[in-house]
């Protein structure tokens, strides 16, 4: 699965895991930052987010890339999430 066609699944997956209201997933930019004002994520947020990633996904997220450039924006998140889910046992190389 290719970056771009993980954005709108992680869009969508950023506003029902934060219950982000009165925000639509296809209002975030592919380039918006994460932590911006309008989206509000916090540690506590990104946290969660990780918990619904690994779910969704089946991916261990390390904990050095959360806060980090892989959580900057949706692009950057959909690109270093379709790098994992195209490696070969793709969950057991980030353990």
């Amino acid at each position: 699965m290719t970056a771009d066609e993980l954005l709108p699944r992680l869009k969508g997956l950023v506003v029902a895991s934060l219950k982000l209201e009165g925000v639509a997933a296809t209002a975030i930019g592919d380039d918006e930052s994460l932590f911006s004002p309008r989206l509000g994520l916090d540690s506590v947020d990104a946290l969660e987010l990780v918990v619904a990633l690994e779910r969704e996904f089946g991916v261990a997220i390390p904990s050095e890339v959360i806060g980090g450039e892989v959580f900057a924006t949706p692009r950057s998140l959909a690109t270093w999430l379709a790098a994992r889910l195209d490696a070969p046992d793709a969950g057991a190389a980030d353990r």
